[in-house]
């Protein structure tokens, strides 16, 4: 079978797990052009990130083509196809790369971690069957590759035709990195140019730490990006890299989600500003568009290139490193980034073909009815307004943690329950509601937890979650779609079932919760009450004050199964059965809405 990118997959050795890293062998061939007697030669090298189990350009939640207001499209299958084009265009090697978060954050991705698991069934992972068609060189694993634990992981990556990287994601047991930390791929640059080598080191997000806690504790350790990148960088000079290319998961804002007892979530940008010896980092995790961005390196005054192409295969960077031989040594003379639309193209028919059973069973799935609803219930506008949808999520939950402490010496506590807005989207109709209804409102895969908070907690709780609204002054107009801090994601926003509350927007953060009552009583600082919540939060995502301690309940029930047994065990979602307006934003003690 032919190669579009010329390398032999047979010529290629991974580097090993231990840290001790084998060159790739990779052969490919490229056209030189000279000027002013000097022969220079174009490396091209694509990338992807944060593609979230998107293969086919189909949005799952309303079962059909998927389309935003930008129209842009998702999905391998449309990567892909914009990838050969490239590679048919290009006059040198291409190289293609990943940065990270693959295996989750779509139904079919979903199906075959839960549904039906990859590890129980021995089937292939669609993102392993698209991605293989694809022919990447290389991926770095993601923060959201350890949500379903570690031998699920390790199969996908078995599964892969390629390197997966992660040089900061270390062995408790051995001490070394887990997965494989670097790889240097030789290219051939014409019949008669010396080889070019070209390192490639994958660093993952320590972030993992908190969010996967529950599968990666007292397995897998996650060190500092930017000291593991200063430890492999000078390894991979010294062993012959003429060009380093990092791939990682992490974004360029220099901040993080988390507080600081774990490694930046963000350091993209300080990697290359710290760190000598980079030419290039592919990045993700944020979620952005950031076709071509240059950092000055403060030890050498070089330029380090950066890009990120945004999420679920909406773009695809495009660098080019035009290489000249000077004094025996490979010089990169130039080099620019660009954010390429996979819209403007087909998707590959190979792609869809390796994939159509595994995303023609999980639309079947999807579509499964669960229940009927009384009444269309929408999320649209759960963020500034106590709405029957989200207190859905908070009913099952308390119901689920009532039932399970009944007995034990928490079983006179009051419970709340914690949700977030996941999606302003979401809607159950009015009638039957079907599985992808239900995903569409919760659409991570976190489980079910409680603890104890005391009353001072839970209101230092709440202060922290309305630092999501900006501070709008008495009488000021309100404008829903700018309410809030850009800063602050929706799902980082929750409110909470079983207390009343106002949120006062006009006054400063920390001064917001105005009311915290139960019965029109006000909540002591000392009660308890055992608190329902979901791993993610527990763990500490998000940073919440309080929340990270023992818990009381951990069945490791996921909350999209539970909302969707409640539902199937009722035959109907009627508000009458859930809703309860316990909260509000009001300015001076007057509702905002």
């Amino acid at each position: 079978m032919s190669n579009p990118t010329g390398v032999s997959r047979r010529s290629v050795l991974a580097a090993s797990a231990a840290g001790v890293a084998a060159p790739l062998m990779v052969s490919g061939t490229a056209q030189a052009h000279q000027g002013g007697g000097t022969t220079t030669y174009r490396l091209t090298v694509l990338g992807t990130s944060d593609t979230h189990g998107n293969v086919y350009n189909w949005d799952y939640y309303r079962d059909a083509e998927y389309d935003d207001s930008a129209h842009n499209d998702v999905g391998v299958a449309k990567l892909a196809a914009l990838v050969n084009k490239l590679r048919a265009e290009a006059t040198g090697p291409v190289l293609v790369l990943d940065a990270g978060d693959t295996i989750q954050g779509t139904p079919l991705a979903t199906y075959y971690a839960k549904q039906e698991p990859i590890t129980s069934t021995g089937e292939k992972h669609p993102m392993a069957r698209a991605m293989n068609v694809l022919h990447y060189d290389a991926v770095t694993l993601g923060n959201h590759e350890f949500n379903y634990g570690l031998p699920l992981l390790n199969l996908w990556i078995r599964q892969l035709g390629f390197p997966a990287l992660a040089a900061n994601a270390i062995s408790v047991k051995t001490g070394r990195p887990a997965f494989t930390p670097y790889v240097i791929k030789k290219v051939s640059l014409g019949r008669h140019a010396p080889t070019l080598r070209v390192g490639i080191l994958g660093l993952t997000n320590p972030g993992s730490a908190i969010w996967d806690r529950a599968n990666v504790e007292g397995k897998i350790e996650f060190t500092d990006m930017i000291a593991t990148a200063a430890k492999w960088v000078p390894i991979m000079r010294a062993r012959g890299a003429d060009v380093v290319l990092i791939s990682a998961h992490g974004g360029d804002s220099g901040t993080s989600s988390y507080g600081p007892e774990l490694p930046n979530e963000n350091p993209t940008a300080l990697i290359a500003e710290k760190v000598p010896g980079i030419d290039a980092i592919l990045f993700g995790h944020a979620h952005r568009e950031v076709p071509q961005r240059f950092v000055t390196n403060l030890t050498t005054g070089e330029q380090v290139l950066l890009s990120e192409p945004s999420k679920w295969g909406q773009r695809l960077t495009k660098m080019d490193f035009d290489i000249t031989r000077v004094k025996g040594k490979w010089r990169i003379t130039s080099k620019a980034a660009a954010s390429l639309n996979t819209n403007t193209v087909e998707a590959d028919p190979k792609v869809l073909a390796v994939v159509k059973k595994q995303h023609d069973k999980t639309v079947a799935y999807v579509n499964q009815v669960v229940a009927a609803s009384t009444v269309e219930l929408s999320a649209a506008a759960s963020r500034y307004v106590d709405t029957p949808i989200l207190d859905y999520i908070n009913r099952v939950q308390t119901d689920t943690v009532t039932a399970a402490l009944a007995g034990t010496e928490y079983a006179a506590l009051p419970v709340l329950s914690i949700a977030a807005p996941f999606s302003r989207t979401a809607v159950f109709p009015q009638g039957d509601v079907k599985i992808k209804d239900v995903a569409g409102l919760y659409i991570y895969d976190n489980t079910l937890e409680a603890v104890v908070l005391t009353g001072a907690e839970v209101r230092a709780y709440l202060e922290y979650s309305a630092k999501y609204f900006l501070t709008h002054a008495v009488g000021a107009p309100v404008d829903p779609e700018t309410i809030s801090d850009a800063a602050v994601p929706d799902y980082n926003y929750d409110v909470l079932s079983g207390v009343d509350y106002d949120i006062d927007i006009s006054k400063p953060v920390g001064s917001r919760i105005t009311r915290l009552q139960i019965g029109g009583v006000d909540v002591p600082a000392d009660a308890r009450f055992v608190v329902a919540v979901n791993n993610y939060r527990r763990s500490g995502g998000g940073s919440f004050p309080g929340i990270v301690k023992t818990q009381v309940y951990n069945a490791q029930q996921e909350i999209r199964q539970l909302l969707i047994d409640w539902a199937q065990a009722k035959g109907r979602i009627d508000p009458a059965d859930f809703f309860v307006a316990n909260w509000r934003l009001v300015r001076e003690g007057v509702p905002v809405f």
